[in-house]
C-alpha cells in the first residue's frame, strides 16, 4: 500500500499537522487509534462533515482505528464562530441530532475487523465533571492569552457583540475529549478541519502537561473552488447529506454542475478512485471537455457513497429519463418531484387540460398560437412522446408518479405540470 500520509496529501487532504516526518513513522509502525469530533449543530452533515468522514475511512482503510465522536456535550454549547452567538438548543433536540449524526457517520465506517471503528458521546464524561473539576483540573492547565488568542475568539472580542463565556469554555470541553480519549482507548490522534487547528492543539498541550505524553493532530483544508471562492452552497442553501433535507437527486446535481478547473481536486478529495482512474479523466477533461466525464464520475461517485446503489441508480434513471433517455414510468413521485422542482411549472385539470393549454400554462409558448406552430412542426412532447395532434387533452393514462406530466419543447426546453 502506498504510504497513507503520501496518499492524504496526492489527494489534497492535509493542511496543518505536528511533526508529519513522525507522525508517518508512527502510522508506518502499526495501527494508531485516531479521532475526529462532530458536533450536532445541526440535524444532518454536511459536505464539509464528508471531507472528515473520508479522511476516517482512508485512515481505518490504512489499517488503523477510528474512534467517531459526536459532541452530545459540546453540541449544547457551540463552537464560537467568526460572526455572531450561536442559539442555543433545547437538550431534547440535541439529542436527537446526536442520534441522526450517530447513524450517518456509521454509514462511511466499518465496525468490524481488528481495526473496528468505535462511536463515543462526550456526555459520556462531560457529565460527571462538576464546576470545581472543570475549573480545579482542568481549567488550571489553561493560560487566558492562549485562549484570548484563538482566531475565532479574538475576532468575536473585537465585535461589538463580544463573546459569551459559554462559548469561550468550549475550547477546554474539546481539549478534554482528546485527554479522555487518550486515557480510554490510547488514542494519539485527532482530525479536524482546518478551522479547528487551534482546539486540537489545545487537547494535544494539555495531554502533554497532564500526562506527559506527546500526541499528534492533523487537519484537512477548507475545501475552495479554484477562483477562491467557498464551496459548498447549492439554490436550497447547505449540502447537507440527510435526504430529507437535501434530496438526492439534487445533491447528485449539485456534484454534476463542478468546474473543469474544480472537478479533478473534488476527485481526489470526495471519492475512492485511484491516481490511475483520476488521470486519465483529468486527461479527457482537457481533450474532450464537453463529454463532462469528470463530472459524471464524481456526481456519481459521491452520491453512490452517500446515498448508496439503490437510490443513486434511480436518480442516474431519473436524470436520463427527463431527457427522453429513459422509462419515466419507473421514477418514484419522490425522485421525480425533486428532479422538477426548479422547472417551469403549471396545473393541470384531468381529462379538460390540453397540450396547447400546458405549453403556454408553463411559458414554453407565448400564446395558444404559437403552442399549434410548435405542435404542428413535431416540436411538442408529453412524457418525452411526439404530441401532433394541437387538441390531445391530458388523460389520467398520461400521468406519471405524484400526479405530474413532462412538457416539453424541442430538444432542451423542459416544464411539468401536476394534476390539480
Amino acid at each position: 500500500m502506498t504510504d497513507i500520509i503520501d496518499e492524504l496529501q496526492w489527494r489534497g487532504l492535509i493542511a496543518q499537522h505536528t511533526d508529519l516526518e513522525e507522525l508517518r513513522k508512527t502510522l508506518a509502525q502499526g495501527p494508531v487509534t485516531f479521532y475526529c469530533g462532530f458536533d450536532p449543530t445541526a440535524a444532518s452533515l454536511h459536505h464539509g462533515h464528508l471531507v472528515q468522514v473520508l479522511m476516517m475511512r482512508h485512515l481505518q482503510n490504512a489499517g488503523h482505528k477510528p474512534i467517531a465522536l459526536v459532541g452530545g456535550a459540546t453540541g449544547l454549547i457551540g463552537d464560537p464562530r467568526m460572526k455572531g452567538e450561536r442559539t442555543l438548543q433545547s437538550r431534547e433536540v440535541v439529542e436527537g441530532w446526536v442520534e441522526r449524526l450517530r447513524g450517518q457517520i456509521a454509514h462511511f465506517l466499518s465496525f468490524e475487523g481488528d481495526n473496528a471503528a468505535v462511536m463515543v458521546n462526550n456526555l459520556d464524561w462531560t457529565s460527571e465533571l462538576s464546576a470545581i473539576d472543570l475549573l480545579r483540573d482542568l481549567g488550571k492547565n489553561f493560560r487566558m492569552g492562549a485562549m484570548l488568542s484563538k482566531d475565532a475568539v479574538a475576532r468575536r472580542l473585537k465585535s461589538e457583540e463580544g463573546i459569551s463565556y459559554t462559548e469561550f469554555s468550549y475550547q477546554i470541553l474539546q481539549a478534554n475529549d482528546f485527554l479522555q480519549l487518550f486515557e480510554r482507548y490510547g488514542c494519539t490522534l485527532e482530525t479536524g478541519g482546518n478551522d479547528q487547528w487551534g482546539n486540537l492543539v489545545g487537547g494535544m498541550d494539555l495531554i502533554r502537561k497532564v500526562k506527559g505524553e506527546s500526541v499528534h493532530v492533523m487537519t484537512t483544508p477548507l475545501i475552495t473552488k479554484a477562483d477562491g471562492t467557498k464551496f459548498g452552497k447549492s439554490e436550497g442553501g447547505a449540502i447537507w447529506l440527510d435526504p430529507e433535507m437535501m434530496s438526492p437527486y439534487a445533491f447528485y446535481q449539485f456534484w454534476l454542475t463542478a468546474e473543469d478547473a474544480d472537478v479533478i481536486r473534488f476527485l481526489k478529495v470526495f471519492t475512492f478512485k485511484s491516481r490511475e482512474e483520476i488521470e486519465e479523466l483529468e486527461k479527457l477533461t482537457a481533450e474532450k471537455p464537453q463529454l463532462r466525464a469528470a463530472q459524471k464520475e464524481l456526481a456519481e461517485s459521491v452520491t453512490r457513497l452517500v446515498h448508496g446503489d439503490e437510490v443513486t441508480d434511480q436518480v442516474l434513471a431519473a436524470t436520463e429519463a427527463l431527457w427522453g433517455k429513459g422509462d419515466l414510468a419507473s421514477i418514484d413521485a419522490s425522485t421525480l418531484a425533486s428532479a422538477t422542482e426548479s422547472l417551469p411549472a403549471t396545473e393541470l385539470e384531468v381529462g379538460t387540460s390540453t397540450i396547447v393549454d400546458l405549453l403556454v400554462g408553463t411559458g414554453l409558448e407565448k400564446g395558444k398560437g404559437a403552442a399549434r406552430r410548435t405542435i404542428k412542426s413535431g416540436g411538442a412532447y408529453l412524457n418525452n412522446q411526439k404530441v401532433e395532434d394541437v387538441d390531445y387533452v391530458i388523460a389520467e393514462t398520461d400521468l406519471l408518479s405524484g400526479g405530474k406530466v413532462l412538457v416539453r419543447k424541442g430538444k432542451r426546453n423542459l416544464a411539468v405540470a401536476t394534476a390539480e
